[in-house]
């Protein structure tokens, strides 16, 4: 298996290290936490993982699609959105940055181990 460098992006703490420890479970490194947009794209910048895991509802003015969009012009990273809306308009605009995966909060083990095994794939 390959390990991955991988970014958390989620504005609640707890649900952040809820996945992060999955993450590491699953023998990837998390190279960072954030809960901003602009805490994103610092770590990105300063540690050019190889996914970000992008909650959509962040802290702040920046959401996440707003973010993945910057992300993939600035650094072509691939993205899973994260998230507990499933919203139509949601997913469309979501869909339109032509995230890796999304997933729906609550994230099942099986479900983010499966996401992350399709990015190592490509």
């Amino acid at each position: 298996m390959t390990e991955l460098r991988i970014v958390i992006t989620e504005d609640d703490a707890i649900i952040a290290l809820d996945i992060e420890r999955q993450v590491a479970a699953m023998g990837h490194t998390v190279v960072g936490v954030a809960a901003t947009a602009e805490e994103a794209l610092r770590i990105v910048e300063e540690r050019q993982p190889d996914l970000v895991l992008l909650d959509i509802r962040l802290k702040g003015a920046v959401d996440g699609i707003a973010v993945a969009e910057e992300i993939q012009r600035r650094f072509s990273t691939p993205i899973i959105f994260i998230t507990a809306y499933s919203d139509k308009s949601v997913i469309e605009r979501a869909e339109a940055v032509q995230p890796q995966g999304y997933l729906v909060k609550p994230i099942r083990k099986e479900d983010l181990a499966e996401a992350i095994g399709q990015v190592r794939t490509r």
